[in-house]
């Protein structure tokens, strides 16, 4: 390597080490508040164990994230659960998994086979345990908006607008 090339190597090297230390440093500085987990229950052990229960059973990991895990196996771009009672209400909630046909109430644009499928075959004590379990998943009122948005993009593919999601 001639010395004019090792220079260049040199002044390449120090800028980028400058420029790492100088970004590492501004990040230190900044004053952010860590808000912490957005994503609560308000569900009794019981109602937790017996929703957990049925979350398994109906495989429900295999399309919907739920404490901001997602099977990583799956690219099903369904909605979050984390947050989603804080969207619906449990009457809403159960309305939905007892309807025969799902995309009535809230249609989607997946493909047939990665739709919502229908819980109406569940008894209604099933039926009631994962609407009130579904609805016990809240999320803090900081992130409810990007929540909502996440959730109504993804079920229409439409830009979300405030006023377009109702309980």
């Amino acid at each position: 390597m001639k010395k004019g090339e090792k220079g260049i190597l040199i002044g390449i090297a120090v800028s980028a080490v400058l420029f790492w230390g100088v970004n590492g440093y501004r990040m230190a500085q900044e004053e952010g508040e860590d808000k912490g987990i957005p994503f609560y229950t308000t569900a009794s052990v019981e109602l937790q164990n017996k929703g957990s229960e049925l979350y398994k059973r109906l495989a429900c990991r295999d399309c919907h994230a739920l404490w901001g895990v997602r099977n990583p196996m799956q690219s099903v771009p369904a909605p979050s659960l984390d947050g989603m009672g804080s969207l619906r209400s449990e009457a809403w909630l159960y309305e939905y998994f007892s309807a025969e046909d799902p995309q009535a109430i809230l249609p989607s644009r997946l493909k047939k086979k990665y739709q919502m499928p229908s819980f109406a075959y569940l008894s209604e004590e099933d039926r009631k345990v994962l609407a009130a379990y579904v609805a016990s998943l809240k999320v803090e009122d900081w992130y409810l908006e990007e929540a909502k948005k996440s959730a109504f993009e993804k079920l229409t593919g439409e830009e979300y607008k405030p006023d377009d999601s109702e309980k």
